[in-house]
């Protein structure tokens, strides 16, 4: 990965990148991890009322040695950290990533409007 990104590379064998399924509330968040394995997660303190995690985001996982089902959340990407570890190859291509806007290029919506005030 390139250096200017700010981009941790997990170099651990025990650290996975995962997707919030649904969060829980007391610290605790339901993420499909990318290994295909389903884990309940805890976000560490120093995380906690500084970054906000919500459904849908990437982030990285710490696994347990002794609880293979239960992680801890290490980092939560953005958007753009998540595009680029899509880009390189760390993330599958079936992995959805937020998307910052609603109506991307090539949406068209055909709206239209109805002329009321002409009368034939």
């Amino acid at each position: 990965l390139p250096k200017t990104l700010n981009i941790i590379e997990p170099k651990c064998l025990n650290c996975k990148y995962a997707q919030v399924i649904k969060m829980l509330g007391n610290g605790r968040l339901e993420a499909m991890c990318f290994d295909g394995v389903k884990r309940l997660c805890h976000i560490r303190g120093k995380l906690r009322k500084k970054v906000w995690i919500n459904t849908s985001d990437i982030i990285l996982v710490g696994l347990r040695d002794y609880q293979n089902t239960k992680a801890d959340v290490i980092l939560k990407f953005n958007a753009d950290e998540a595009r680029s570890l899509k880009a390189y190859g760390e993330l599958p291509e079936h992995a959805k990533i937020n998307e910052t806007d609603t109506f991307g290029p090539g949406d068209d919506d055909e709206i239209q409007f109805d002329d009321i005030g002409s009368e034939d």
